[in-house]
C-alpha cells in the first residue's frame, strides 16, 4: 500500500462505498483529497495514512492510522464514534466493554434509544432508522480489570467515620482525656463521695457551679445575689465565680450531684489545658511529639499540683487553645511565619469565643491572659499600620472586622463581670489588697526549684526546702527539671528561629520575676507598678500564679528541642536501608515525654466530703450554721445546694466584717446578747452540729435551758435546731 496514493484496501472501501451509497455525485470516501463528505460526518486527518471501513450505507465506522493517531469519525445521525489506534495502527473497538459504572449508564441508554428507533420510533421511511448493530466487542476486552463498585451510603458513611477517628485532632482529643483520667485519678473513683486535694475551696466551688445553675434556672437576674453571706449583697462576687461553667450547673441537684458535677469538671479542666497547650504548639510550627511535650507539662508541671484544690487555677486551657486559634485564623505560625492563603476568618471569631470564656472562668488568671491579649492586639495594629503605609495590606477587611468584633466581645464581657466586683471593692474596704499583702505570698528564687509536697518524685526529697518557704502552698513553683532541661537544649537546637527563642528566653525571665512579686529587689520596678497602675492588679493575692505563663513558654521551648530530635531522627532513617527508623530510635524521640509524664504523677489526696446533715434538707433559712469559721463554712455552702436557703455562712477570699461580728457574738451562743443580735439580722434558725463542737463553748452550753431566751430547741439527726 503506497502511502500517497492508497493501496488496494482503500480503493476496494471506496468502490464498496460508492455501490452502498448509491454512487452518489462528488462523494469520495477516500483518505485524501476528498471534496465533499456525507452530511453530519467529519473526519479529524492525521499527518499518516489512515484506512477507512464503512458499512453498506457509507457510513464511516473504524479508522486505522500507522502511527497510533487518534481519528474520531461522527456518523450521519449524530451518533460519534471514538477510535484509537495503536503504534501498530491496530483499530481499537469503539463498541468494547465499558469500565465505569457512568459509562455502563451512558451505554445502556445508547442501547434503549437503537433499541426504539429499531421498533419504528423514528421517522418512518428516513435513513436513519436503517442500523447496523454495533461490532463486536474485542474478547481481549474480557482480561480487562473489572469495574470498581460504587460504595454505598453506609460504606461511605463507615470510611468518613474512619477518618474521624484516626484524624491528628482526634487522636489528640482522645490522649488528652485518656491522661487526663490516669493523672487526677482516683478523680473518677468515688465521684460522688470525694474531692480532690481537700474538701474546704473545692467545697466552695462544687457550690459556685451549683449555685449558678440554680441561678439561671430560677431567677438569672439574682445571679451576683447568692443564698450565702446572708444579708449581704453581691456575695457571689467574694471570689472567682466559675461563671463560665453556668451550664453545667443545671444538671442535677443537692450535694451529691455538686460533687460529681465538680469532680467531672476537674478532670475535663485537665484534658482541655493538655489539647489546648497541643493545638498551639502545632499551630506554631511543632511536631507531633514536641507539642506533646508542650501539652503535657503545661498541665502537669508539679507547681500546678498545689493548685489542685483551686479549679479556677487549673482550668487554664482556654488560654493556649485561644491563641492557637487566633493565630490559624491570621493564618500565622512562629515557624513558617504570615501566609494569608491559610487565613480563616471563622476561627479568629472562635479564638475571641474561648478567650471571653477563658475570662468568665475568674479573673485569678483571666486578668494577665487579658493584658497579654491586649499586648498582641497593640503589636499587631502597630505592624498592621506600618504595614498598611508601606502599600502592603497584612490581611483583609473581614479579618479586620472579625478582630475588632472578637475583642469587642471579650471587653464587654470582662467589663460585665468586673461591676459586681468594683460593687464588692466599695462595699467592703477591707476586701481590697495591699503591696504588703502581696508581700505575704511573694516565693523567693528558691521556690522555682521546690516542688510541692503532691509531687510523687520531689514531694518527699524537698520536705526540708518547703519548711524553709514562709507559705509553701503558693511559694512551690517548680516547673519541672525535665521541662527545665528540655527547654535549656531548645535554646541551641530548635526548629524554632534564634530570635523567637531569645524572644521565648526573655518571657520566662520576665514572667518569673513578676512571680516572685515584691521578693525582687521589693518589686518596685516590677510587680508595684502594675499593681499601683493597672486596674484589677491589686485585686491578685498570689504573684507566684504567673508560673502559668513561665510554664507555657518554657513548654514551647522544649517542644522546639524535641521536634528538631525527631525531624533529625526521621533524616537518619531514610539513609538506613531499609529507609526506616530502628526501634531505639522511636524510643529515643519518646523518651523527653514519658519523663515529663512522669514527673508529673501526684499524690494528691482525695479527702472523703462531710455528709450533709438532715436539718440542711428540713430547716428554712435564713439560718446560721455553727461553728463558723472560714474553712468550716465552705462545707456549709455545699450543703445548702438542696434548698438553696439563706445562710449566714460563708467562705471567700476575704471575710466581711458583718460575718466577723456574727462569728464574735454567736460564740456564747445561746445567750441573750447573740439572740437578740441574730433576730437583728432577721435569722429565723440556728443548726448546731454536735459532732463538730467537741473542745468548744457549743458544747456545754447547746444543752442550757432555753425558755427564757423565748426560743426553742429540737434535735434533727447530729443537729440541734434552734428556731428563734
Amino acid at each position: 500500500m503506497e502511502p500517497a496514493e492508497g493501496g488496494p484496501v482503500a480503493d476496494e472501501s471506496r468502490a464498496e462505498g460508492g455501490r452502498a451509497g448509491g454512487g452518489k455525485a462528488g462523494a469520495d470516501p477516500g483518505p485524501t483529497g476528498a471534496k465533499a463528505q456525507p452530511a453530519g460526518t467529519t473526519t479529524e486527518k492525521a499527518a499518516a495514512p489512515t484506512t477507512v471501513a464503512t458499512d453498506r450505507a457509507g457510513t464511516p465506522t473504524a479508522v486505522a492510522a500507522d502511527q497510533g493517531t487518534t481519528i474520531a469519525v461522527a456518523a450521519d445521525q449524530g451518533t460519534t464514534i471514538a477510535v484509537a489506534a495503536d503504534q501498530a495502527g491496530t483499530t481499537i473497538d469503539p463498541a468494547a466493554k465499558p469500565r465505569t459504572w457512568k459509562d455502563r449508564l451512558r451505554r445502556s441508554r445508547a442501547e434503549k434509544d437503537e433499541a426504539g428507533k429499531s421498533r419504528g420510533d423514528g421517522p418512518a421511511g428516513g435513513e436513519a432508522e436503517q442500523q447496523e448493530p454495533a461490532a463486536e466487542a474485542d474478547p481481549w476486552t474480557s482480561f480487562a480489570p473489572a469495574p470498581e463498585p460504587v460504595p454505598g451510603r453506609p460504606v461511605r458513611a463507615a470510611h468518613a467515620t474512619g477518618r474521624f477517628l484516626v484524624h491528628e485532632w482526634t487522636l489528640a482529643v482522645l490522649g488528652s482525656l485518656t491522661l487526663a483520667v490516669g493523672m487526677t485519678w482516683p478523680t473518677l473513683r468515688y465521684p460522688l463521695y470525694t474531692l480532690p486535694q481537700d474538701y474546704w475551696d473545692p467545697s466552695l466551688q462544687a457550690w459556685q457551679m451549683a449555685w449558678s445553675g440554680h441561678a439561671l434556672r430560677t431567677d438569672p437576674g439574682q445571679l451576683f445575689q447568692s443564698n450565702t453571706f446572708f444579708p449581704e449583697p453581691w456575695s457571689f462576687a467574694f471570689s472567682d465565680m466559675l461563671l463560665g461553667y453556668a451550664p453545667v450547673g443545671l444538671l442535677g441537684t443537692g450535694p451529691d450531684a455538686a460533687v460529681l458535677r465538680y469532680n467531672i469538671m476537674f478532670v475535663l479542666a485537665h484534658a482541655m489545658a493538655t489539647f489546648g497547650a497541643y493545638v498551639l504548639a502545632r499551630q506554631l510550627g511543632a511536631g507531633r511529639i514536641g507539642s506533646a511535650v508542650a501539652g503535657v507539662s503545661y498541665t502537669y508541671a508539679p507547681w500546678l499540683l498545689a493548685q489542685a484544690g483551686h479549679l479556677h487555677i487549673v482550668s487554664n486551657g482556654g488560654i493556649p487553645l485561644a491563641l492557637a486559634m487566633l493565630a490559624r485564623g491570621h493564618g500565622w505560625s512562629l515557624r513558617h511565619g504570615y501566609r494569608p492563603e491559610r487565613r480563616r476568618v471563622g476561627w479568629a471569631y472562635a479564638g475571641w469565643a474561648v478567650a471571653a470564656w477563658q475570662l468568665s472562668l475568674g479573673f485569678g488568671i483571666g486578668l494577665v491572659f487579658a493584658y497579654v491579649l491586649a499586648v498582641i492586639l497593640l503589636v499587631s495594629a502597630v505592624v498592621w499600620f506600618w504595614r498598611r503605609r508601606q502599600g502592603r495590606r497584612p490581611f483583609g477587611r473581614r479579618l479586620f472586622v472579625a478582630d475588632l468584633v472578637g475583642g469587642l466581645l471579650f471587653a464587654a464581657v470582662g467589663a460585665l463581670l468586673a461591676v459586681p466586683y468594683f460593687k464588692v471593692a466599695e462595699l467592703h474596704p477591707n476586701a481590697e489588697r495591699t503591696i504588703g499583702d502581696i508581700g505575704v505570698y511573694s516565693p523567693p528564687a528558691s521556690g522555682f526549684f521546690t516542688a510541692p509536697g503532691e509531687s510523687w518524685i520531689w514531694g518527699g526529697l524537698h520536705e526540708g526546702a518547703r519548711a524553709a518557704l514562709p507559705w509553701h502552698p503558693e511559694m512551690t513553683l517548680l516547673p519541672g527539671f525535665v521541662l527545665y532541661a528540655l527547654a535549656a537544649g531548645g535554646l541551641f537546637l530548635s526548629v524554632w528561629r534564634l530570635r523567637h527563642r531569645l524572644f521565648m528566653l526573655a518571657g520566662v525571665l520576665v514572667t518569673m520575676v513578676l512571680a516572685m512579686g515584691t521578693r525582687f529587689f521589693d518589686g518596685t520596678f516590677t510587680y508595684a507598678p502594675l499593681f499601683d497602675h493597672l486596674p484589677g492588679f491589686n485585686g491578685l493575692r498570689t504573684p507566684g500564679r504567673m508560673m502559668l505563663w513561665t510554664t507555657l513558654l518554657l513548654g514551647l521551648l522544649a517542644a522546639g528541642a524535641v521536634s528538631a530530635f525527631a525531624q533529625r531522627v526521621r533524616e537518619l532513617s531514610t539513609e538506613r536501608v531499609p529507609s526506616r527508623p530502628s526501634p531505639w530510635l522511636r524510643v529515643a524521640t519518646l523518651l523527653p515525654l514519658l519523663l515529663v509524664v512522669v514527673e508529673g504523677l501526684n499524690t494528691t489526696p482525695h479527702p472523703v466530703v462531710p455528709e450533709q446533715p438532715a436539718a440542711m434538707r428540713t430547716v428554712d433559712g435564713p439560718l446560721l450554721v455553727l461553728p463558723s469559721s472560714q474553712n468550716q463554712d465552705q462545707p456549709v455552702m455545699l450543703w445548702s445546694t438542696s434548698r438553696f436557703q439563706q445562710v449566714v455562712n460563708g467562705g471567700s477570699g476575704f471575710t466581711p466584717k458583718q460575718l466577723d461580728d456574727v462569728r464574735r457574738v454567736t460564740a456564747a451562743f445561746p445567750d441573750q446578747t447573740s439572740v437578740d443580735y441574730l433576730r437583728t439580722l432577721g435569722v429565723r434558725n440556728v443548726v448546731v452540729l454536735r459532732d463538730q463542737i467537741v473542745g468548744t463553748p457549743w458544747e456545754v452550753t447547746v444543752d442550757a435551758p432555753v425558755e427564757q431566751l423565748g426560743i426553742t430547741r429540737q434535735q434533727v439527726g447530729n443537729a440541734v435546731v434552734f428556731r428563734l
